[in-house]
């Protein structure tokens, strides 16, 4: 599918939920007047990390602005009908608003989920700190045995349908002129400190005045083809759902044991999963479940959490990628420090699907007016990788 003009204001590379909040916010912005372009290599996302994902929001953060990005990423997704309907076409996303159970079980812990609890605060989150004693009495299916303090947030947290969200982004954003082609970018093209253009599989070469990496995990490809590097690698995640012979009934939240393990209502079974600490850097192309993290390790941990997941049989799994910071576990946003049209948003470490609308709000702010307007997302900026000073996240799942 070839792009109907040779020159676009702005080239997007992948059309993903990232890119395509990107697109939709430029095309909603009153003071943008330029042209949108949008490649995506596989219209199907079957395997992008929208598609792939837990589909969860929370606002239990470490780190105060990561917080505020998914409080506007909540609202975004309340009002989502009227934010993305076109016409008499009014999408649901099924926003399930049970909230994250985070859980520690020794001072180690529960001191980090009071930090992060006092930041969430401040930020404005409806978050509680939970003792045994009410962790017993609030989920009566909860194994207490060494835990020592608990983290909920009563409002705000939960989880949806994460193609939908992005297929809402899509729809709008094209109903609005954004064009998008099926392509793949295998050529940045640079004349100097400035990207001119970028050339596709199928033989175009297309100009642009900005170009934005929103390719997920093939994202330090991009990169490379301009020439520039980043700190982000593929890393797989294993994701596994479960029928329980003793549902736990209502109420239940996205809870995760100490070490990692997590899991959440997925319908009428369980999701289950850990964030990939073992799994160092995979191939783009490879998904293959890692079916033994499941048996040694997700079982065993949640089965001693809820002892109604000793009788459990997986139903379907599959394999997902994070786009892996290995700096500080947040996403890289913004121009490079010397090619100042190309912008990254690359980097989420599993966090792009909840943080989509705040981040393709910043990135059309940045391209329509030069700077952040809504909320200052300078600290993601590239400075601190070429300074080497992390800008740390410690909750990551």
């Amino acid at each position: 599918m070839n792009a109907s003009k040779s020159s676009y204001d702005v080239i997007i590379v992948g059309g993903a939920v990232v890119g395509s909040s990107t697109a939709y916010f430029l095309a909603t912005n009153p003071d943008f007047k330029g042209s949108v372009l949008v490649i995506e290599k596989d219209w199907t996302y079957q395997r992008s990390a929208t598609a792939l994902s837990s589909s969860s929001i929370r606002h239990q953060f470490s780190n105060a602005i990561n917080v505020q990005v998914s409080q506007f990423g909540t609202e975004f997704i309340r009002n989502f009908k009227e934010n993305v309907a076109v016409d008499d076409d009014t999408p649901e996303i099924g926003f399930h608003e049970n909230g994250y159970l985070f859980l520690a079980d020794d001072d180690r812990g529960a001191e980090v989920l009071r930090r992060n609890h006092a930041t969430q605060i401040d930020c404005g989150a409806e978050v509680t700190l939970l003792d045994p004693e009410a962790l017993g009495k609030r989920y009566q299916w909860l194994n207490l045995d060494g835990l020592v303090l608990g983290s909920t947030a009563e409002r705000g947290e939960g989880w949806f349908d994460s193609v939908g969200l992005m297929q809402g982004f899509r729809k709008k954003a094209r109903t609005l002129g954004v064009e998008y082609i099926e392509d793949e970018v295998v050529a940045i093209n640079r004349e100097g400190d400035r990207v001119v253009s970028v050339t596709t599989r199928s033989g175009q070469t297309i100009s642009c005045g900005t170009m934005v990496n929103t390719s997920g995990t093939n994202g330090k490809i991009m990169a490379h083809l301009a020439g520039l590097e980043i700190p982000v690698e593929p890393r797989r995640r294993s994701l596994f759902v479960v029928d329980c012979r003793t549902p736990l009934g209502p109420g239940v939240g996205l809870t995760i044991d100490p070490n990692g393990c997590f899991f959440r209502p997925e319908g009428q079974f369980y999701l289950m999963g850990t964030y990939p600490k073992h799994d160092p850097e995979v191939e783009p192309n490879d998904f293959d479940v890692m079916h033994e993290e499941f048996e040694e390790e997700i079982w065993p941990t949640l089965a001693n959490r809820v002892p109604a997941f000793e009788a459990i049989k997986v139903v379907n799994s599959w394999a997902g990628h994070y786009d892996f910071c290995t700096l500080d576990h947040n996403v890289i946003l913004g121009p490079h420090t010397e090619v100042s049209n190309f912008l990254f948003a690359n980097g989420f470490s599993g966090h792009g699907l909840q943080q989509s609308p705040g981040m393709g709000r910043g990135l059309s702010e940045l391209i329509t007016y030069g700077g952040f307007k809504t909320l200052d997302l300078s600290p993601f900026g590239y400075e601190r990788v070429v300074a080497n000073r992390p800008f740390l996240e410690d909750a990551v799942i």
